[in-house]
Order: C-alpha cells, then sequence, then structure tokens
C-alpha cells in the first residue's frame, strides 16, 4: 500500500519556509524546509509519533494532530482538504454499482446545446471531455468530446501553443487531478499510472504532491483565428456520484475578449446553417 499521507508530510516540510514557521537559526541550513524533529516540536507531538506518519506506520492522526500539523506547515484550504481525506479510511464501494462516469444526464446533454454563446464542457474525474457547447472545440482542440484535458496538456505537441502559460497549466492539471484522487480514492490509480508511465513531466509534477483545486480564475488561450484571449472561468460540481464537472468560460463584460468570443459564436452559428 502506498504511503500517501507520508509522502505528502514530507513533501510539505520539505518546501515549508522554517523562518515562515517559527524556527530560529544563525547557521546555514543543509537540509530543505523544515526538519522532522522541527516540525514535531512546532506541531506539539513527539518526534517518534511524527516519524511512524511519514514512514506509514500510522495512518490514522487524530483531527487535532492534522490541524496543528496544517498549521505549522501553512496548508492553504485546498491541503488541508487533501490532508484530511488521506488520513480518513476510504468509503466502501459495492462491487458491480460504481457509477457511469461517461454518461451525460439528459438534462445537462440539451443546456449545453442551448448555450451556442458560450464555451464551456462536462469532465469526469479523470477529465474525460464528456458533452461541451457548439463553441468549446472551436476555441480549443482539448475542448471536443472524447478529449481528455490531462492527455492533451502532456502528450498533444498542439498544447504549449494554445496554452501560452503552459507551465502554470500543466501544475495546475496535476495537482487537481490529485485533488480529485483523494476524494475518489482507488477510481483513478490506472490512469494516474498510465499517464506516469507515458510523460516524464506529468510524473515530476505527481511525485511533488501540489494539491490545487480550481473553481474559478482566468487562463490565457491561442485560439486559431482569433489570436490569444483571455477567459475567465467558473466551475460547478454537478450533483450526483458521477463526480461531473461542468466549466463555463466567457470573456471579462464589455472586454475584447467578449467581443472575440461573440464573434466565433456567430461563426459556428454560421457553419451549422450553412454545412
Amino acid at each position: 500500500m502506498e504511503n500517501e499521507l507520508g509522502s505528502f508530510l514530507r513533501s510539505r516540510r520539505e518546501k515549508a519556509d522554517p523562518a515562515r514557521a517559527g524556527v530560529v537559526t544563525h547557521t546555514r541550513r543543509r537540509v530543505k524546509g523544515l526538519r522532522r524533529e522541527e516540525l514535531a516540536l512546532l506541531a506539539g507531538v513527539s518526534p517518534s509519533y511524527y516519524a511512524r506518519l511519514e514512514q506509514g506506520r500510522d495512518r490514522n492522526p487524530s483531527s487535532e494532530i492534522l490541524g496543528a500539523l496544517a498549521a505549522v506547515l501553512g496548508l492553504d484550504d485546498a491541503e488541508r482538504a487533501y490532508l484530511w481525506s488521506l488520513a480518513s479510511p476510504a468509503p466502501p464501494t459495492t462491487e458491480g454499482h460504481a457509477p457511469a462516469a461517461d454518461a451525460v444526464r439528459p438534462g445537462v446533454a440539451h443546456l449545453l446545446r442551448r448555450w451556442s454563446d458560450l464555451p464551456a464542457l462536462v469532465t469526469s474525474p479523470r477529465r474525460d471531455v464528456l458533452a461541451t457547447t457548439t463553441l468549446a472545440p472551436r476555441m480549443n482542440p482539448a475542448w471536443a468530446p472524447g478529449r481528455n484535458l490531462v492527455e492533451f496538456t502532456f502528450l498533444d505537441e498542439r498544447a504549449r501553443q494554445v496554452y501560452p502559460q503552459w507551465q502554470d497549466i500543466s501544475l495546475q492539471a496535476v495537482a487537481g487531478l490529485r485533488a480529485t484522487a483523494a476524494a475518489r480514492r482507488g477510481q483513478l490509480d490506472d490512469f494516474v499510472a498510465t499517464m506516469r508511465k507515458r510523460s516524464e513531466t506529468f510524473r515530476a509534477l505527481w511525485d511533488s504532491h501540489d494539491v490545487y483545486e480550481r473553481v474559478q480564475g482566468a487562463k490565457r488561450l491561442r485560439v486559431a483565428g482569433a489570436g490569444e484571449l483571455r477567459l475567465e472561468y467558473e466551475t460547478f460540481a454537478l450533483t450526483g456520484s458521477e463526480g461531473h464537472v461542468l466549466y463555463v468560460y466567457y470573456g471579462r463584460p464589455g472586454s475584447e475578449d467578449e467581443e472575440k468570443i461573440r464573434r466565433l459564436a456567430a461563426e459556428c452559428a454560421t457553419s451549422r446553417d450553412f454545412p
């Protein structure tokens, strides 16, 4: 069994700022971040107990201990949620009753067909694109039914052209997938293992144990015939056991990006009317 809890704690400890955590030193440090003993002392646990956590010999620390470790390490909300998920036993699953992860509800598909003026898409937990608006594939080849957002980012040579900020996108893609994998214990293991074999960059980012939850924000996109756009986005978790997520992209009101999206939507409408 992999020691995800210990690996995550070690990765955050090595990235922690000793001065921010309250460690005062007058000599040059030879280790990255905090030492095990320093983190244990600051969190109020014994060094031997903390060592057992990192080594995987204790996998169920109390909420009080988790809270103390998170505070010393300066974890953000996403990292805290991830830490708690690693320390909680996975819920039991009933064999043969797993949700159909690739089946989008008819009502959701109908809404996407009606949203002709926005790029929007629904993805599965492993980031398979299940359904989109007509405009979405026109703006990004990754936003097409049957594509996988993670595979496109790391395995498709077009990704670095489409994403001007590819390094940020790739880091966020892996960190977001890690958060989902923790919430849906065991369901993404095969996909992650395959991506680790197919992409050295993915493997390195996965092993960094960064966690990121995409709720809203902005990203830059190069669109054929329209140049570079800055798109705002909102994400919506669709109720249900499938774990589907709806992404909706838009241009800031009154911006040139919004006008470009409007022209692209009109272009798509014309191509549908006159094939």
